[in-house]
């Protein structure tokens, strides 16, 4: 355990250390698009998946991303040899580790259950990772000042800006390597690469103590205790009909993800390495909404912001409707065009609700349960993405689109487009504005 003095007497080192560990940890998160671009071509050219087989195990894939509370709740309560955050993000590379590894030894007709089970070992090591890290980062937000409450609040947001920028970087790059290596490369090769260098965050990780990061000293809290305290948080009505409304806004939206990398790829012959620039392009926008939201937007209701990114996306899957139906085509923009700035905007869009949503939320906790809400809220987030993945499964049957009959995807994206807008219809869910007086009583 860290000695009261650890944390002041070593901040400088603690806060180096700090950044290092983290540093790594978020830009690996951010870099995990590089296999998993991988992953969609291994799918669709080794194993010779339809988009719905496709798009299911994209889904289900993500299952264990929603017992993140769980997660938190144990690394909270359960210490090894004294620590409880740099084990678990240890224990996350490992598995991560471990089963990319695995997929790339494994041979080229490898079943599809058996890589469902690896894809799953490793998002179980990324969620261990998430929350651990994230957890570093919600602790340092909470110790209490050294000198004046203005410093504090600048240390924590650098920090958090920090983070930010690392798992950016990493996306940016992730998604521009994986472009160019997936048509000079085979998957197993670039799965192979990323285990290792899992495998090199693992043998750093071990190789660092938690009392070297200087984190504030918390007592050992039992799991009992957390999880009644988190249960009076999601009982009080401001907070559950938020939370209720943004994971329902999701999870309304049948996704045809798996359907429009089929059509992209199979259809229309987008080059790989388009794709790539497209998330890239997406990525950096991500980066820029952080810049533009921080600076500008802050002020304005939340409901009110995040109805509007609700209706943009229902914009631009109208749009995605007129470019399959060859509108932009006719007007002379290359599909390869539209694809870089459309398709890699509208694939960020889903996530610009989270920032706003997020200090919605930070601002509506009971203090100290500001942890285990935003992992609670990330897990419904999770578990609304893959019920949204399994409906565009459904909806891809209905309207009867195959690896080769696209001929049902412009009615697909209408229906998608108009349960986008539904649930702008009950808002009201979310508070218009938040007293900040709360929030000054901690």
């Amino acid at each position: 355990m860290v000695s009261s003095e650890g944390g002041s007497s070593n901040s400088g080192g603690g806060e180096l250390m700090r950044r290092k560990v983290l540093g790594l940890g978020y830009w690996v998160q951010g870099f995990r698009c590089f296999p998993w671009l991988a992953v969609n071509f291994f799918l669709k050219d080794g194993l010779n998946v339809d988009p719905s087989t496709l798009q299911l195990l994209q889904n289900s894939a993500n299952l264990p991303m929603v017992g993140k509370p769980l997660y938190g709740l144990v690394s909270d309560s359960v210490y090894i040899s004294g620590q409880h955050r740099l084990p678990y993000i240890a224990l996350g590379a490992f598995l991560q580790a471990l089963s990319w590894l695995a997929i790339a030894i494994s041979p080229s007709n490898i079943s599809i259950f058996t890589i469902s089970i690896y894809l799953l070992l490793s998002n179980l090591g990324a969620s261990l990772a998430e929350v651990a890290n994230d957890a570093i980062v919600a602790e340092m937000g909470k110790q209490p000042p050294s000198s004046t409450k203005h410093s504090q609040s600048s240390s924590s947001g650098n920090l958090q800006s920090f983070v930010w920028i690392a798992s950016s970087v990493g996306g940016v790059l992730g998604n521009l390597l994986g472009g160019i290596f997936i048509g000079r490369f085979s998957p197993q090769s670039m799965f192979l690469f990323f285990g290792l260098l899992l495998a090199l965050q693992f043998f750093i990780t071990i190789s660092v103590h938690e009392n070297s990061l200087g984190l504030p000293v918390s007592p050992s809290v039992g799991m009992r205790k957390q999880l009644s305290a988190l249960s009076h948080a999601l009982r009080k009505p401001k907070i559950a009909y938020s939370i209720s409304w943004f994971a329902a806004s999701y999870a309304i939206i049948p996704a045809l993800t798996g359907t429009m990398f089929f059509y992209q790829t199979q259809y229309l012959k987008i080059d790989s390495s388009v794709l790539g620039i497209s998330k890239v392009f997406g990525q950096a926008t991500m980066l820029l909404w952080g810049i533009v939201y921080n600076q500008y937007l802050k002020s304005v209701p939340p409901r009110k912001l995040i109805s509007a990114i609700q209706a943009t996306m229902a914009f631009f899957m109208i749009s995605d409707f007129l470019f399959v139906r060859g509108f932009y085509r006719q007007m002379g923009v290359p599909d390869s065009l539209y694809v870089v700035i459309f398709s890699g905007f509208l694939e960020v869009l889903f996530f610009f609700k989270i920032l706003p949503f997020s200090v919605l939320i930070a601002q509506l906790c009971p203090p100290g349960c500001e942890g285990s809400i935003m992992a609670f809220l990330m897990s419904a987030v999770a578990l609304a993405f893959i019920v949204s993945g399994y409906l565009g499964v459904a909806l891809a049957s209905y309207i009867k689109v195959t690896g080769t009959d696209f001929s049902g995807l412009p009615l697909g994206l209408v229906i998608q487009a108009t349960c986008t807008l539904l649930p702008i219809f009950w808002s009201s869910c979310i508070p218009e504005y938040v007293k900040p007086k709360a929030k000054r009583k901690d």
